[in-house]
């Protein structure tokens, strides 16, 4: 059997699993758009939660940025350097997550990727919860290759955690999702870093879909927080913050960081003025906004979250749910296996402050009509 061979076998059986993926053109500004067929429609699938990848201020930036620095940092920033907004969005980070430093990866997956494996070695205790994202699954794995020992607790089981730590007697890490992707829920944050405190263990927090939730006061135990520039923010990249003496780590172990190019000039400088932004008026009141949204959308007990799951079982049912809501002019995607574990396929919706409230009255009733909410 030569490769084209093999991957068609395996492209028939992603199609007989109802798995098969194709990518599929929005031509959009914002979250209302054509799709390539020419049907115009409302987008319930991005993370761009506060609509700051439209915003004037942050368009202005990365057009000047584009203006003085041109399109490419040109190689990593070990190589030929960094640019003046690199430095700047790192303070302005720093600044906003309350540590003294904070270094920035071309994307979210290699953050989590680089501070994995930075950390990994023999004689290290990797504890992750089993709903982390796959870029944190992916750094486990790699640390595994580089002598860490890695155990998956229960999810949001933070007595389990304390549990793998009380029985380690080396270095060990803590590391999940402060906000839960696929879910919308949170992660017991403070019993997890008691845990780390008690056991002298690192708080390893991916606070990537953390815009209602954020974790921005002190813990009891040393934290590396993780980021993306691309959802809250609504540019390209992702950055890491913590003490400074495990920023310079990074930039020397940090493998993502070391051989990748540098972050485009114009994506930092959009995420620079974006953070300005959030830390505004106008970003407290487009906060207030998504949560009056969420609201509407969170279940009794649940934690306030614009990620709203809508669980339906099989590949074929989350497909025909996403179909019936695209018929209607609305944009959800189905989510199946390996994003989420099998009979657990789903619809995920995104509330973003870019919506009008009609648009989000309209999800409810279209929901409602089709037997999926509440």
């Amino acid at each position: 059997m030569n490769w084209s061979e093999w991957a068609r076998g395996r492209n028939a059986k992603a199609r007989a699993k109802d798995r098969w993926r194709e990518t599929n053109d929005f031509d959009a500004f914002g979250p209302r758009g054509a799709l390539g067929d020419g049907r115009r429609v409302v987008s319930f699938a991005s993370n761009d939660y506060l609509g700051l990848a439209s915003h004037p201020a942050v368009l202005a930036a990365a057009h000047a940025a584009i203006d003085r620095w041109g399109t490419g940092s040109g190689a990593s920033r070990l190589v030929s350097g960094s640019r003046p907004v690199h430095t700047q969005l790192e303070d302005a980070l720093a600044s906003w997550k309350a540590t003294e430093a904070a270094l920035v990866f071309p994307t979210g997956y290699a953050a989590n990727l680089g501070t994995l494996s930075a950390l990994a070695g023999p004689q290290v205790l990797i504890c992750s919860d089993e709903h982390n994202h796959a870029s944190i699954i992916d750094g486990c794995r790699l640390a595994r290759e580089l002598g860490a020992r890695v155990e998956f607790f229960p999810h949001a089981d933070a007595g389990t955690a304390r549990a793998l730590l009380a029985d380690w007697a080396g270095r060990a890490i803590v590391v999940s999702d402060a906000v839960f992707s696929m879910d919308g829920d949170s992660a017991p944050v403070e019993e997890l870093a008691r845990a780390c405190a008690d056991y002298d263990a690192l708080l390893v927090l991916d606070e990537a879909h953390s815009v209602l939730s954020p974790h921005a006061g002190p813990l009891p135990c040393e934290v590396l927080r993780v980021g993306t520039l691309s959802k809250t923010l609504g540019s390209l990249g992702g950055f890491v913050a913590g003490a400074q003496v495990m920023t310079e780590l990074l930039v020397n172990r940090g493998r993502p960081f070391i051989f990748s190019t540098a972050l485009a000039p114009a994506d930092a400088a959009a995420a620079n003025a974006a953070l300005e932004v959030l830390r505004s008026a106008e970003g407290a009141a487009l906060a207030r906004r998504l949560e009056g949204y969420a609201g509407r959308f969170t279940r009794q007990g649940a934690a306030l979250s614009p990620i709203v799951p809508i669980i339906v079982g099989t590949e074929r049912a989350a497909l025909a749910a996403s179909a019936a809501l695209l018929g209607e002019g609305l944009l959800v995607p189905a989510i199946r296996p390996p994003t989420v574990p099998p009979g657990s396929c789903r619809l995920r919706v995104t509330l973003s402050a870019a919506h009008r409230d009609d648009e989000v009255r309209l999800l409810g009733e279209v929901l409602g009509r089709h037997g999926l909410w509440p």
